[in-house]
């Protein structure tokens, strides 16, 4: 996520805002009109704010429009978005505005923990007035960087007791954010609102494209995938090969074993597709012990290669190794390619369809390529 930060030219806070206690009666006007104006200020804020939660999901717009409000009220030397990656639990960088960002996540406390880590593990605000003058914090860790009485804030980003991230203030006026620490705090919890909404779109999403039993896409992402793919391939003059794969007597798992056995078998061909395919492939269940597989930029003879490949490992892979009876799984292989097969992604479907139930009525446990019939489970090219 890249945000660019834009400066409001609308409004602009003065820092020197007088305090109460040395007022004059002249002054005292000054200090209510400021406060007033910071106040309205902070109600734009929040207006800004929430129209953004209300009016997309996407996470990017959201978090730049908190970023740049935050940004423009609290005037940081630098500031930084630090959030924590969903499967990992690392944290990492989203955003980063201003130098001095590999400075600050250098900067250790005396424990030894990192600004960052201290945050997301005790879910408070860590509020450092002067970097140079802390004894929390370790000194070994200062750089150059940090000169003067430079300050720190980092603002924990959590919902419902869950660190999500960490939002990092350098060198802010310490008197605004003592006056403001609450926008700061609530601004940090709308960004959370924003990231655990984008998070469970984007589960809702993946649920209605993927397949509960294998955890492969579904057969309705099938088409939008190819269609995707069709076009990127005719744009650039790409190849690109499907796969339809039948497991062999898989009735006879339901029959002699149960239908738990069965769908637990069929959740390991998941896997085992997922293993030995690249990350750019995508694997889909296509219905019932039917499978398909869109190899991107991929010609015939590579396709073919693949093809193979997965027979050889449904051939040697230990199916349901702890259960207490053994399973062989074989598989029926047909395999289109675009252009040169189907010039569309219905086509191309059927295309390789065909040619699994090719290979099925001639006997099963085998490939089929469209144009050419049956090739065998050996070789390392085309038959001519």
């Amino acid at each position: 996520m890249s945000l660019e930060l834009v400066w409001p030219t609308e409004f602009r806070l003065q820092r020197d805002w007088p305090s109460a206690a040395d007022s004059t009666s002249g002054k005292q006007t000054a200090v209510a009109t400021t406060d007033n104006d910071r106040q309205l200020y902070e109600l734009k804020i929040f207006h800004d704010v929430a129209k953004a939660l209300t009016s997309t999901l996407d996470l990017d717009n959201i978090l730049q429009t908190i970023m740049e409000k935050m940004a423009a009220y609290f005037e940081p030397a630098t500031w930084s978005l630090v959030m924590i990656d969903e499967v990992s639990q690392e944290p990492y960088y989203a955003a980063s505005v201003g130098r001095g960002a590999e400075s600050l996540s250098t900067l250790r406390l005396a424990d030894g923990s990192h600004l960052t880590e201290w945050v997301i593990s005790h879910g408070e605000i860590l509020v450092i007035e002067n970097v140079n003058g802390d004894p929390r914090v370790d000194p070994d860790s200062r750089s150059e960087w940090f000169e003067g009485s430079c300050s720190v804030v980092c603002v924990p980003v959590r919902t419902a007791g869950k660190v999500l991230g960490v939002i990092q203030l350098v060198n802010i006026d310490m008197r605004v954010y003592q006056q403001s620490e609450m926008l700061l705090q609530t601004l940090a919890d709308y960004a959370a609102i924003a990231i655990e909404n984008a998070r469970a779109v984007r589960r809702i999403q993946e649920l209605s494209i993927t397949d509960d039993c294998t955890g492969l896409y579904n057969a309705r992402h099938l088409f939008t995938v190819i269609a995707d793919e069709l076009h990127r391939s005719s744009r650039f003059g790409y190849e690109f090969t499907l796969l339809f794969l039948d497991l062999d007597h898989f009735k006879r798992v339901n029959d002699e074993h149960g239908h738990l056995i069965g769908s637990k078998l069929l959740a390991e061909v998941g896997v085992c597709l997922r293993e030995n395919l690249r990350l750019v492939d995508a694997a889909f269940r296509y219905g019932g012990d039917e499978f398909a597989i869109l190899l991107p930029q991929t010609s015939s003879e590579a396709g073919l290669r693949v093809a193979r490949r997965i027979a050889r490992v449904f051939h040697h892979r230990r199916w349901l190794a702890d259960e207490q009876f053994r399973v062989d799984l074989r598989a029926s292989i047909g395999m289109a390619t675009y252009p040169s097969d189907a010039p569309s992604p219905q086509a191309i479907v059927q295309r390789a369809d065909e040619m699994m139930y090719a290979v099925k009525q001639a006997g099963r446990d085998n490939i089929a390529v469209y144009g050419v019939g049956i090739v065998g489970l050996n070789g390392s090219h085309l038959p001519e």
